[in-house]
């Protein structure tokens, strides 16, 4: 098949030291199986309909959930960004994640967070928290069901947060307590007020139209069928191909 993916040499050189060391009999073609675990998540495919070229489709699976499990893939994005990230000024945002019947499981798994998976009005979401450097590049995600508001995720990721001259966001995030914590970190928040504040908040309007490119990487991100609408139950191995998505399409 001509439309085939396959990693380059110089972008697994950028990869390959986040790789766990082998032991004992020597890993499968490492350029082979990862070139089809990202065809798999940018198509949306069943591992069974991977493509012959790759080799046997339950090499490829094993591989993608052992390694999502020893949060390899997320390793990979946060060891790129942390090399190639522009932070002076950070943009924090969420979005929403279709949860196809497959995932949709609400029961909680013993000892665990659940599915992360919750009822809104558009069905059965997950919702995407994330952070980006100045460029709209992803530096860091966390992940919530999908009713849960945008404040637990500014709090979740507010410890994460670079030494950033500004952080922009949209009302969602309008809170004096989020806006307290971002100037003790030394971090000027750029967020418009909500419209039920009695007095208005000021902010830099033409600085915050950089906004938008937290908004592209979204759409970017979804553009991955496997992130667009959620196939996997478990959440860790969800937010692995998040991570995936991000590695290829923004730091390789």
């Amino acid at each position: 098949m001509s439309n085939l993916f396959w990693l380059s040499d110089e972008q697994m050189a950028q990869l390959r030291p986040f790789f766990p060391k082998c032991h004992g009999k020597p890993r499968v073609d490492d350029r082979r199986v990862l070139s089809g675990i990202i065809f798999i998540n940018r198509n949306g495919l069943r591992w069974s309909d991977a493509p012959t070229d790759y080799g046997p489709p339950k090499t490829l699976y094993n591989r993608w959930k052992r390694w999502s499990d020893m949060g390899v893939f997320a390793r990979m994005m946060e060891g790129l960004a942390a090399e190639g990230a522009d932070r002076k000024t950070v943009m924090i945002g969420a979005t929403y994640l279709k949860a196809h019947r497959t995932a949709s499981s609400l029961r909680f798994e013993k000892g665990g967070r659940g599915r992360l998976i919750g009822r809104t009005k558009g069905g059965m979401n997950t919702k995407l928290h994330a952070v980006t450097d100045t460029n709209g590049r992803p530096i860091r995600f966390f992940m919530t069901a999908g009713q849960v508001s945008d404040y637990t995720g500014a709090a979740a990721l507010l410890s994460s947060l670079p030494g950033a001259e500004w952080l922009l966001a949209d009302r969602g995030y309008d809170a004096d307590w989020y806006r307290e914590a971002l100037q003790d970190k030394g971090i000027k928040p750029c967020i418009p007020g909500r419209k039920s504040r009695g007095k208005p908040v000021k902010y830099d309007k033409r600085r915050y139209k950089r906004r938008n490119r937290i908004e592209i990487m979204f759409g970017k991100l979804k553009d991955w069928r496997r992130v667009a609408t959620r196939y996997d139950r478990c959440p860790k191995v969800f937010l692995s191909a998040v991570a995936l998505a991000a590695t290829v399409i923004f730091w390789l």
